[in-house]
């Protein structure tokens, strides 16, 4: 079935940019610096190195610039007589039109700073490197770019964003703060892409679940979901099997109690004891959490002592 929405191939048309007409309103500004640069490479390479897209309205008789207003202009102040574009012939309603201008000044890709910074360097000559139209913003970022650093460039990645409304953001900032305190973390962080559909798949559980048209809210469904099973974190450092430590190091305490935050009154008692024990000297001023070894240490004794007991009644029994 022949596709009705699909546009001829435009031609290639040479001709005097003045007899193009330039769009009155255009969703694509280009700064005056970086127009006068614009202006200085074509006068330099005498012709343009990228092609407008024009449409011929043979109704009105105009052909009008749809795409590469900036660089038709560019080509007249240069002093051109002759530049190439891509010309579509056929009628084209308003609709079609606008499409076709914001599909081409939006489709576009970004810079991989660490890339561009490589390729930016290779350029010793002073006039290569002003013929880039790179501006002191960027070549600030570049000189803080590092070049042996992983580049996304060179991952098959993809990559989610999701936007918090106040009350969500605040949720979600304490649960990625519980995750991260299992091992240290960065800002941004790398997965392998296969990592990617379970996400998806969770997220779209999620929504289904609860009827929700958010991702970021979902998302805040599946953090609650995390912040009620934050003991299954202990796996990170404990052997269930053996009742020994897996590794070395420190292990969050909401992994041991399963949340982050208890009662203010059993806080408060906590505390009485930590203040009692530490005058003492039973545990350091330093370490108050060694409070938790004398609890282990005092119920490991009395368990010793029931176990004692249980074995000599038990004997007493026997005879």
């Amino acid at each position: 079935m022949e596709d009705t929405n699909r546009l001829a191939p435009p031609q290639m048309v040479q001709g005097d940019p003045r007899t193009l007409t330039l769009l009155d309103v255009n969703a694509r500004f280009l700064p005056h610096e970086q127009f006068r640069q614009l202006v200085a490479n074509i006068e330099r390479d005498g012709h343009l190195t990228s092609t407008p897209l024009v449409w011929n309205d043979t109704v009105s008789g105009r052909l009008v610039v749809l795409s590469g207003n900036h660089r038709t202009l560019a080509a007249i102040e240069a002093g051109l007589e002759q530049i190439w574009w891509m010309q579509i012939d056929e009628p084209l309603p308003r609709q079609r039109q606008i499409a076709l201008q914001l599909s081409h000044n939006a489709i576009a890709g970004q810079d991989d700073p660490a890339v561009l910074k490589e390729l930016y360097d290779e350029l010793e000559n002073v006039e290569w490197r002003q013929y880039t139209g790179l501006d002191d913003k960027t070549l600030d970022l570049l000189e803080k770019v590092d070049v042996a650093s992983l580049g996304e460039a060179n991952l098959d990645f993809a990559s989610v964003q999701f936007m918090f409304l106040p009350d969500e953001l605040e949720r979600a900032e304490a649960a990625f703060d519980a995750a991260r305190s299992t091992a240290a973390a960065d800002q941004r962080w790398v997965a392998g892409l296969k990592q990617y559909e379970p996400v998806l798949d969770a997220l779209e559980t999620s929504r289904a679940a609860y009827k929700i048209g958010n991702s970021a809210t979902a998302l805040g469904v599946i953090l609650a979901v995390f912040e009620r099973h934050l003991d299954q974190l202990a796996d990170g450092w404990f052997d269930a099997a053996s009742g020994e430590p897996s590794r070395n190091g420190t292990a969050p305490l909401e992994t041991v109690f399963g949340v982050r935050v208890i009662p203010v009154e059993t806080a408060v008692a906590i505390r009485a004891v930590i203040d009692r024990m530490v005058q003492q000297g039973t545990v350091p001023e330093k370490e108050p959490w060694r409070v938790l070894d004398v609890l282990a240490s005092n119920s490991a004794s009395l368990n010793s002592v029931r176990s004692t007991s249980s074995t000599e009644v038990s004997a007493e029994h026997g005879r």
